[in-house]
């Protein structure tokens, strides 16, 4: 018999004979007690990796985060959780810490295309396209018949200036993948910032014909027009790019300047308005919105939009001479004699600049330092090097200049991007093996407990239920709990409060001998197994509580919960994964016989049976708990979506219009689609 390498170096206590055999006996057990110890390790491993992914497919980034970390620590050489570790990053925007993860994934193993996706994306974010660029051309090395890899190339060739390449890309993925609408709209935007309008058209409408529910698609139409000063076509384009992508912050500024060539000053303002509510750090909507202020007269609310301006650019000068025409109109000559000067230090030959601070000084009886101003204009003019400029005017408002225009003459001109793709870059869902879930028209989640509070989409409010109240009062929890169907995510504090809390519950759990007091506990450590996704541990301990306690409906309430979220997210397999999905059933009808008029429980069944398929048990379900709560919105927003399914449409649109009317607008959305 041959020892492993490993354990060579044990001391025998006898190399003949019967000791020998002895030894050897006794290694092989000490081998043996080993071996639970190290599946249990890799078990846990896995677990943690399930629960990490479970995590950020539920935009818990954080959360997720310390998964990975103590997958990292125990095994550093596994390129998974460094994979996910960075996509965690990438989403909570530390772009720099994402690359180097995913520098790390790539180093353990250079063979899946997916981690040189995401390593391109997050330097794409950087701006470092030449290096995105390398990485894709790995992926499609990799993995060739991969659309996403081709149009995200083209993507960077695009910001690389490469054009003919990125056409190039393009129209072989037109060629193959007919079907890929982006294609055709990034086509159009490239021969848009080449000035090849003419090609841009003809592709424009190759796109609108392909998908005219494109919001993209009309922005760029609306810029086309724009450019062509075809004022109200622009705005019609406009008026449809916003009603199929409302929340594009930029079509509401460029909409607004087309207006105000219309004359329609009024709802120019609304826009820009709008644009800033959505989006309050918006340099170019201040910028723009500060002219169109100064236009009307708005002087001091102007100043207050030039003030934002400068508090994130200094040195932008054009803010800075328009903040000293509104500083130089509202009487305030000394401010507008420091900004004058400031542009003036920089273009000593601005002679407007030059005249306005002259009128400042005069008005203030500084009457020497204005004529030096005026003799610097006046000897311009006479030696015929420049005449005087042009001063501000509503006629100049009409043109516009790009970003990096740093012309001080072009002070009055609107702001626009310099290369501005409309098209968004291809989304590549990265979700994992355990994650696969389609998630456009997708049901509410179940209602479950949580340490974080709930966050549905209608508002953050606390959901009462009399199971959950009684067991507060009675047993006065380690932390709040709440019954949640979408829980707010959590912070990095939040996160490692909850990790401290469930330590703090296992140590009380080792050190109790009352089978009684271990009940309370076990149910709040499952709660924050569950608030971190840690799904199957959740479940160990509901198992454990119903053993002790076989009539607690929150336990059952919550064991459904966490075996139904395993199922979905495929953290089990085969036979596994199919007594999980019957004990979800099983708990929830065990929970109603203990509690039978509770809308959530009903709920939760009718949802799984939704998403099994069974329309019409789910349908008769979703009625009762509504009959039980109308105010529910989720069960109207899941029972809308049900009959979708089931092809009921004209009932699913009442629904969902009921779930709008409650707050919930992601119905309008699906109606909208319908």
């Amino acid at each position: 018999m041959r020892i492993p390498q490993r354990y060579q170096g044990i001391l025998l206590p006898s190399t003949t004979g019967k000791g020998r055999r002895w030894a050897c006996c006794l290694v092989w057990v000490f081998l043996l007690l080993l071996i639970p110890s190290f599946s249990f390790a890799q078990y846990n491993t896995e677990r943690l990796t399930i629960s990490g992914q479970i995590a950020y497919s539920n935009h818990d980034y954080v959360v997720a985060m310390q998964h990975f970390n103590h997958v990292i620590s125990s095994k550093p050489y596994r390129y998974e959780a460094w994979f996910y570790r960075g996509l965690c990053k990438l989403q909570l925007d530390d772009y720099v810490g994402a690359e180097s993860d995913f520098n790390k994934a790539v180093e353990l193993n250079p063979y899946v295309h997916e981690l040189f996706s995401a390593r391109a994306e997050s330097r794409i974010r950087l701006k470092k396209f030449a290096e995105a660029l390398d990485d894709y051309e790995q992926a499609l090395r990799l993995f060739p018949d991969h659309d996403g890899y081709w149009f995200n190339r083209a993507y960077c060739r695009f910001f690389l200036k490469d054009y003919q390449q990125a056409h190039d890309d393009l129209n072989y993925i037109v060629k193959r993948w007919p079907d890929m609408n982006m294609a055709y709209a990034f086509q159009t935007e490239i021969y848009l910032n080449e000035n090849d309008t003419i090609t841009a058209a003809q592709w424009l409408d190759k796109t609108l014909e392909h998908n005219p529910y494109d919001g993209n698609s009309w922005s760029i139409l609306a810029r086309l027009n724009m450019q062509r000063k075809n004022w109200q076509v622009a705005d019609s384009a406009f008026t449809k790019a916003i009603h199929y992508q409302p929340r594009v912050v930029n079509n509401y500024m460029y909409r607004a300047m087309v207006r105000v060539n219309l004359n329609r000053l009024r709802q120019a303002m609304e826009d820009y308005d709008k644009a800033i509510d959505m989006n309050p750090n918006n340099f170019l909507c201040h910028y723009n919105r500060g002219l169109l202020r100064l236009q009307l007269g708005d002087d001091n609310r102007a100043i207050e939009d030039f003030n934002f301006v400068l508090r994130y650019e200094p040195n932008n000068l054009q803010a800075l001479y328009n903040r000293a025409l509104l500083l130089d109109r509202t009487g305030n000559y000394r401010a507008a004699i420091v900004d004058y000067s400031r542009v003036i230090e920089t273009f000593p030959n601005f002679w407007s600049g030059l005249l306005a601070r002259a009128q400042c000084y005069r008005r203030l009886g500084m009457t020497q330092k204005a004529e030096l101003d005026e003799f610097r204009v006046t000897k311009a003019q006479l030696d015929k090097h420049l005449g005087i400029q042009q001063r501000w005017s509503k006629s100049k408002l009409r043109e516009m200049r790009k970003l990096s225009d740093v012309d001080v003459e072009k002070y009055d001109q609107w702001v626009v991007v310099d290369e501005e793709v409309m098209t968004p870059q291809y989304k590549n869902e990265y979700r994992g093996q355990v994650q696969n879930r389609q998630v456009e028209n997708e049901l509410m989640p179940l209602f479950s407990l949580s340490f974080m509070p709930n966050h549905s989409g209608i508002n953050t409010h606390r959901i009462v239920d009399q199971q959950l109240e009684l067991f507060v009062t009675r047993e006065h929890p380690k932390r709040i709990m709440y019954i949640v169907c979408r829980p707010e995510t959590t912070d990095e504090d939040q996160a490692q409060a909850i990790f401290a809390t469930i330590d703090s519950l296992s140590a009380a759990i080792a050190h109790t001998s009352d089978v009684a007091s271990a009940k309370p506990l076990l149910l709040q450590r499952a709660v924050g197994h569950a608030t971190t996704h840690n799904y199957a541990e959740a479940v160990n301990d509901l198992t454990d509580l119903l053993s002790i306690d076989s009539t607690l409906v929150l336990a059952y309430w919550q064991r459904a919960f966490c075996s139904h979220m395993l199922v979905d997210y495929g953290g089990l397999q085969g036979l596994e994964n199919q007594i999980s999905a019957r004990r979800a059933v099983d708990d929830l009808k065990h929970a109603l016989k203990g509690d039978p008029d509770n809308a959530l429980l009903v709920y939760n069944l009718a949802t799984i049976y939704a998403q099994q398929k069974d329309y019409q048990q789910a349908i008769d379900l979703f009625r009762r708990s509504l009959q039980l709560n109308p105010s529910l919105a989720e069960a109207w927003y899941n029972l809308g979506l049900t009959r979708l399914s089931a092809g009921q449409r004209d009932e699913a649109i009442k629904d969902l219009s009921k779930a709008g009317e409650l707050g919930l607008y992601d119905a309008y959305s699906v109606m909208k689609v319908r």
